[in-house]
């Protein structure tokens, strides 16, 4: 039998339009209005001598009217003679609900994904991949379906995935346990091993001057004074131009799935090199995945008195996606500063999981609305819809501006005390 790829995803992000390019001709219906395609669309695709069938869905949703959800079981059926499952994003509109669940829809089927973050149309966009890693379904390939870039290098993807010289599909090895999982992340030969050793206690990984030491992630549980923590060491994460094929590549994907599952992410940085490029792109994938961080600049010790508010300002500067992130100094070799870690690890993840009910919510939104009433709108109600990190939905009568919602975060992290974590807030416009 031929192998099977099926294009999923929330409704109206490209999926017709991603068919039609990766088959080379006019085979689906695309329209901008919303639940075109209902019905599940093969067509037969041959790329390298390879042929497999390509399986268009209607766009799946986990609540919707009786015609949405036969739409979604036409969705399911499909699913599950899948070879490949190809998950359809729109990076123009960023992460929304539906994509969330349907990942976790997807995700829970155990088959291999690829994410395809669509309507990338050039190069300035490709930085608006990176919020969709917190979908948990690996790194985004992105593509412009509309004008064809990046659709060759996307089918070389799918054909290398279906035939069996492909390396199995990372496997999700998360216990199911309390512990707090920690990512130590960073560029190589920063000393991230060596302060993974003196946080554990003992000697697990190999701590070598050579970068690149460290070749997958190695997990260890520790009981501490702050609770169970599981601290995830991961191969150092370098520029993809400096990344060797084969084994090293897959050391950095196993990286970027240690953040995904991460509750808190420690970005080391090498204080004698200051906050860098590579730093900022990690920065960017950490705020992507959603957890808090704490920044860590390692060898401290070597830098100058007279220096060292130079290397606080670019690190503020350069890493601003953490926000207010703690900075801890510390020297790995001799330990120095490290014991400041386990406690903001404590501060970091009460703060990560912190529930308010939804009368204190709304008394907050009161009262900030009549010490400063938002020009363009009124908030009538508001409720916190999850926790990790903690996300609010606003209801408001009209578009909220983008500087009223600082002032509301602002707000919000003063009165309930919610610190450096991330929040997420939603509006819903009546």
């Amino acid at each position: 039998m031929k192998p099977t790829v099926v294009i999923v995803g929330r409704p109206n992000v490209g999926k017709s339009s991603l068919v039609n390019r990766l088959v080379g001709r006019r085979v689906a219906v695309v329209e901008e209005e919303r639940g075109v395609t209902r019905d599940r669309k093969t067509v037969e695709v041959d790329w390298r001598g390879i042929t497999f069938d390509l399986v268009d869905t209607g766009g799946w949703l986990a609540v919707g009217d009786e015609l949405e959800d036969k739409v979604s079981k036409q969705a399911n059926l499909a699913l599950q003679e899948a070879t490949l499952v190809l998950l359809v994003v729109d990076t123009m509109v960023g992460v929304m609900e539906e994509d969330v669940e349907a990942a976790r829809w997807v995700l829970k089927t155990g088959k291999p994904v690829l994410l395809v973050a669509n309507k990338v149309d050039d190069e300035r966009h490709e930085s608006a991949i990176w919020e969709f890693f917190s979908l948990g379904a690996g790194e985004p390939f992105p593509i412009s379906a509309l004008h064809g870039r990046r659709s060759g290098d996307l089918l070389d993807r799918i054909v290398d995935m279906i035939t069996e010289g492909t390396p199995e599909p990372l496997e999700d090895t998360e216990p199911d346990d309390d512990a707090l999982n920690v990512a130590i992340v960073g560029r190589p030969n920063v000393g991230k091993s060596t302060l993974f050793n003196h946080l554990i206690g003992e000697e697990r990984a190999v701590v070598h001057d050579m970068p690149g030491t460290t070749r997958d992630a190695v997990d260890t549980v520790v009981d501490t004074a702050e609770g169970r923590i599981r601290f995830i060491d991961t191969a150092g994460m370098r520029k993809r131009a400096r990344t060797e094929a084969g084994l090293e590549t897959y050391s950095v994907l196993r990286s970027l799935q240690a953040l995904d599952r991460a509750d808190i992410a420690l970005l080391v940085i090498d204080a004698t090199e200051g906050a860098t490029g590579q730093d900022q792109r990690l920065a960017e994938r950490i705020s992507a995945a959603g957890c808090p961080a704490l920044i860590i600049l390692n060898k401290w010790e070597l830098i100058s008195t007279e220096d060292r508010p130079i290397v606080l300002a670019g690190v503020a500067d350069k890493l601003a996606f953490l926000g207010d992130a703690p900075v801890i100094k510390t020297t790995a070799l001799s330990g120095k500063g490290a014991h400041k870690i386990l406690p903001a690890l404590h501060v970091a993840a009460t703060d990560y999981v912190k529930r308010i009910s939804t009368g204190t919510l709304n008394r907050a939104i009161r009262d900030l609305q009549v010490k400063h009433p938002c020009p363009t709108g009124r908030i009538r109600y508001a409720v916190q819809g999850a926790v990790e990190p903690p996300t609010f939905t606003l209801f408001a009568s009209g578009r909220i501006p983008s500087t009223y919602l600082r002032y509301i975060e602002r707000i919000l992290r003063e009165r309930f005390e919610l610190g450096t974590t991330p929040l997420r807030i939603r509006v819903r416009v009546d």
